[in-house]
């Protein structure tokens, strides 16, 4: 082989190389975040706790959440809905009697839980 030929399989090799770039993200990319379902159902379980409800099932597969305040049942259910939101139920009916508005008291630290 001779000089010439060697300089020009060199210089093609070296060009054929050169166009391998590895092109790394400049910015770091992040994770997604938990869900609107998975943010909304902790809030539930938090605002129940903030509102002195004792948990006792918290079934995040069903939407369920089911404890007791002062003897008295509560159940709250969250349903994802179609476009993505979710619906979500406070249901303490026999309250009326010794806590009136505690599903109220619910709703409100849910939606303080939630940054509204």
């Amino acid at each position: 082989m001779t000089t010439a030929r060697r300089t020009t399989l060199a210089l093609l090799l070296a060009a054929a190389l050169g166009g391998c770039v590895a092109y790394y993200p400049t910015h770091p990319t992040t994770a997604p975040g938990p869900s609107k379902f998975d943010q909304a159902f902790d809030a539930a379980v938090n605002a129940a706790a903030d509102s002195g409800v004792t948990v006792t099932s918290a079934d995040r597969a069903s939407g369920r959440i089911i404890g007791s305040k002062a003897g008295v049942p509560v159940s709250i259910d969250l349903m994802r809905q179609g476009d993505g939101s979710v619906r979500i139920a406070f249901n303490a009916p026999d309250s009326r009697q010794s806590n009136p508005t505690l599903p109220e008291q619910l709703n409100n630290a849910y939606q303080r839980r939630m940054g509204r």
